[in-house]
């Protein structure tokens, strides 16, 4: 089971844990979240994911419960599994979010964010691509591989060009809902001006995240250190440094997002024959009166505001 995680010489996490002891607390928070209705949410609360929501609440099992039934919540509302590219093709004209279609050294998958090619004014269909973007990120991770990286351009970014709205939602959706899901962050060429800006949005990142947080410079030979390390130079990017010459094209990157909407269409309806073959099965029992309906409700990400104290590790 990848999902577990065990140090390389004693067999344990960081918190001390055997795996058998992680499944433990994996099973204990199962029988916390309750049974749910819904295909999607029951893919959504597979083990492995569990075990990311208790990494985020450092296996603590009543504060990933509580985190998880917000983040529940927040995809019965949002139904971030039913975005498909017609919803958000407009937004991703200018290339200022994309799935690259290279890996770096670890197999991690890489999302390229341009922010200043912001298009839109609408923070709603904003945070709709942004998830959109995380979703199919996710789906194309190989078995072995959870995280995904965030290699950021600031060509053309102003501090108009991300409103503080969208940025401290972002940093909800991400931390509240994709925890453990980000492995590093690169911020390549930030402008001067971006101190200011890092200053304010700093403070709504845990600890954990900040650290993943790296800057990298073009006339800065040590930072550059960062890009080979992490990526193979051929297949980067040549505006971060790379050999690959290749730029975003918006039909090609839209033909490539379709075949994303068709696996995952296809994903979603072998679950759902699945869980109807389950129910006939089950010789049509009545169906437990689910968790969900008592608080499931609104579209905002979940906000944790009383768990300020515990760190939330993206």
């Amino acid at each position: 089971m990848s999902f577990l995680f065990k140090s390389s010489n004693s067999g344990t996490t960081e918190k001390g844990l055997s795996l058998e002891e992680q499944q433990e607390k994996i099973n204990e928070l199962r029988k916390e979240l309750g049974e749910y209705s819904s295909a999607a949410i029951q893919d959504f609360l597979s083990d492995a994911s569990l075990s990311r929501f208790l990494r985020a609440r450092n296996w603590n099992v009543q504060k990933a419960s509580k985190m998880m039934k917000a983040a529940v919540k927040w995809r019965l509302a949002f139904k971030p599994e039913n975005i498909c590219w017609a919803d958000i093709a407009q937004e991703a004209e200018t290339g200022k979010i994309y799935r690259a279609d290279y890996k770096d050294k670890q197999g991690r998958t890489v999302l390229v964010l341009r922010p200043g090619l912001e298009n839109t004014t609408s923070a709603t269909g904003q945070i709709k691509y942004l998830v959109y973007s995380l979703e199919k990120a996710i789906m194309n991770l190989t078995e072995d591989q959870e995280k995904m990286v965030w290699l950021t351009d600031f060509q053309c970014w102003t501090l108009g060009s991300t409103p503080l709205k969208v940025t401290r939602e972002t940093v909800n959706v991400l931390q509240d809902c994709y925890p453990e899901r980000l492995g590093l962050a690169i911020l390549y060429n930030p402008p001067r001006i971006f101190e200011s800006f890092w200053k304010i949005v700093k403070p709504f990142l845990d600890h954990e995240t900040r650290k993943k947080v790296k800057f990298v410079y073009s006339n800065d030979k040590e930072s550059q250190k960062i890009m080979a390390e992490v990526f193979d130079m051929e297949e980067l990017d040549s505006a971060f440094g790379g050999k690959n010459p290749a730029t975003f094209e918006y039909n090609s990157y839209a033909e490539r997002m379709q075949e994303d909407d068709k696996k995952m269409g296809s994903l979603h309806s072998s679950t759902d024959s699945f869980l109807e073959s389950s129910e006939k099965e089950a010789n049509g029992a009545d169906s437990d009166a689910s968790s969900e309906a008592s608080f499931y409700s609104g579209t905002d990400s979940p906000r944790l505001d009383d768990e300020h104290s515990t760190p939330k590790n993206s």
